[in-house]
Order: structure tokens, then sequence, then C-alpha cells
């Protein structure tokens, strides 16, 4: 089997290089056993680490606890639990963080058990005030732009050249595209630049030149750089995800996409001082914290994922000092 090298980030801004086996991790739960204790859906960003992890998260019989559903495909279904005695839980995939994090929300509503965890690549919490969800950091991520590797577009941009690529003042060298509403690199991205994200947000005033959808009108998937399909097109992109990709340890779609510099920090080196860094999330039910098995999978730093940092840094991503930590509610 072919190995590669994989460079990634650590919490104290050391670089790690791991040789790494190139078999992609499966998109959805493979296996057994078929339906697992702790359904996870969301973030398309966090996807990868997720299913990595889930296969080395195990109960006291070795029996695997986490059940990780892809975003993608977009529109499809998928059966989290039994559907002999929880008929509720074929439901349409949650794409993005947004999705996902609403998924579990309206399971925990309808009281169905069809999801017990949320995957986010931001802090959405304020959109979910009130709903006794708590916001699990357990890993660290660079937002990077992308370009072709054709495109005359810089490969060093500035934070305030890509502010005005995305405010459509950067001229017709650039046709600035953004994932699809919901997508949590989307809302870190443009909050970061100075904006609101919004549903609507690429047909206000000043954004009217940016692309939200491929050539098949299908909401555009974060990270997925088989997208860019004009040496003028520009996106924002993750480095984790990108460094799974190039390395093989997950279905490799990064296409002709590069990473730019943002402010002069090339993005696959020890990056923690990144313009764009980024904490990533498992999104729990706070009344779920105490117990035993949630306890064991993710809360504190001797949790089951916190614990399991090489394979964190496997799938292109830094530690980050938090992880674990339970003190960032929604009440």
């Amino acid at each position: 089997m072919q190995k590669k090298a994989l460079l990634a980030l650590t919490g104290a801004g050391v670089a790690v290089v791991l040789m790494l086996a190139s078999a992609p991790a499966q998109a959805d739960p493979t296996g057994t056993p078929t339906y697992r204790a702790l359904v996870g859906v969301g973030s398309d960003t966090t996807q990868g680490v997720m299913n990595g992890l889930s296969e080395v998260v195990v109960d006291g019989s070795g029996t695997k606890l986490i059940g990780s559903y892809d975003a993608v495909p977009q529109g499809s279904s998928i059966t989290t639990k039994d559907p002999s005695t929880n008929p509720a839980c074929t439901l349409t995939r949650p794409s993005g963080s947004g999705a996902g994090v609403t998924a579990l929300v309206n399971s925990l509503a309808a009281g169905n058990g069809c999801i017990q965890f949320a995957r986010s690549s931001s802090n959405n919490s304020a959109s979910y005030a009130g709903k006794n969800l708590t916001y699990v950091p357990f890993a660290t991520d660079v937002v990077a732009y992308a370009v072709r590797s054709d495109s005359t577009i810089s490969k060093k941009l500035t934070k305030a050249q890509l502010t005005a690529i995305y405010n459509c003042a950067g001229g017709v060298n650039y046709k600035p595209l953004l994932p699809k509403f919901g997508s949590g690199t989307r809302s870190y991205f443009l909050g970061q630049l100075g904006f609101t994200d919004a549903a609507n947000f690429t047909s206000t005033p000043n954004h009217t030149c940016i692309v939200e959808t491929d050539a098949t009108s299908t909401p555009i998937e974060e990270n997925v750089g088989t997208l860019l399909t004009d040496p003028k097109h520009i996106i924002p992109y993750s480095v984790g995800p990108y460094l799974s990709q190039i390395n093989a340890v997950v279905p490799d779609v990064h296409g002709k996409a590069i990473l730019g510099q943002i402010d002069g920090i090339a993005p696959l080196v020890s990056n923690v001082g990144s313009t764009l860094v980024r904490t990533v999330y498992n999104v729990v039910p706070t009344g779920q914290l105490s117990d035993p098995t949630y306890a064991s999978v993710f809360v504190g730093p001797t949790s089951q994922i916190c614990a399991n940092t090489a394979v964190i840094v496997k799938y292109g991503f830094g530690l980050n000092a938090n992880c674990g930590n339970t003190s960032l509610t929604t009440p």
C-alpha cells in the first residue's frame, strides 16, 4: 500500500510529519454494528476526521460507538437506527454545520433518538439559543483560499484583498465562489472578512458577483477543488480536508486546487498563527454530558476523541488545548 507524508499543525505550533497509508476513509458507517449508539451528522469539513475516529472509539467490549454520516451526496437519505424499531430514523442527509445542528435539535424535539450529536466547523451557537446544546471543541483547523494551479490569481493575498474580492471590488479577473448556505466554512470565512452571512447573501448589494451553485445549479459543496473549473475561480478551503485529500486518507477531490497564503502565512505548515485559524466542534445535548457513554467519548481531555491525537493529526487537523471542554453552551 502506498504511503504519503502529511504535514499537520499541533496546538503548540509544531509541525508534525507522519507517514500514512493511503486508504480513504469510508463515507458512512460500515461493518458492525450497523447502527451505532452515537449518530453524528453535519459538517463537511470534519466528516473525514470523525469517520476516522469512529473506527477507534469503542465501548468496554470493543463495540464501535460513533456512526458518522457524511454531508454528501446532498439530498440523499440515511437510516441512522434500526428501522424496525425506529421508523422515524430514515431522513434526508443533513449537509453542513447548520443543517447538522438543526437536525440534532429536531431529533431532540421529536424525542426519536435518531441523532445524538452534530459536527460543526464553526461556533454557530448563537443561532441555537435556548436549545440546551454544548459545543465541545476537539481540534483546530485553518481556513485558506483555493485557486486552480493554472490560475493567474496571486497565491499570496491579504485579508484586505480577499475582503475586496468578496465585496465584488476585485475586477474581472476574479470569479469568487462560496459553499452553500449553512456551511460552517462559508460562515466563518465571511465573518472573518467582516460580512454577515445569510441565505440571500449573494443577492445583496456588492455581492452579486459571487456564485454559490455549480454548473448543474447544485449548491456548492465546501472543500471540493474539482468545482474550480475556471482559472478565475477563488473559494474558501479548509486546510484539514485539503491535507486529507492530497494524502489520500479521504477521497481526493482537490482536483487542480492549490491553497494560497493569507497575510504571508503558508497554509500547509505550522500555522496556528494564521489569520483564519479556528476551532471545530462536536455539538451534544447538554443534558447528556453526564451520561457515561457521552462522557467517555466527548467530555474532557482524556475522552476517547481527545486521546486519539494521532487520528486527529492524520486527517490534517491540529490539536486543540481545549479539547473536551464543556463550557460553551446554549442555555
